[in-house]
């Protein structure tokens, strides 16, 4: 049985995206691609919090 490098270890989670076993070397996704995906919906906004922009109502205090 050949040993797996300390990257291609498992660590015992899932992969958020597609549900593979997560491994160290993409923690806690399982690739390169889902890593990628997931960077790609940040990018894009799509984990926005919806609410009041901070900036446009720091602004209004300001100028009283």
């Amino acid at each position: 049985m050949t040993e797996l490098s300390p990257d291609q270890q498992p660590t015992g989670g899932l992969c958020p995206h597609c549900g593979a076993p997560g491994l160290r070397r993409w923690r806690p996704f399982c690739s390169k691609r889902c890593a990628d995906v997931d960077l790609a919906r940040w990018l894009r906004g799509d984990y926005r919090i919806s609410g009041e922009d901070s900036l446009s109502s720091d602004a209004g205090e300001k100028d009283s």
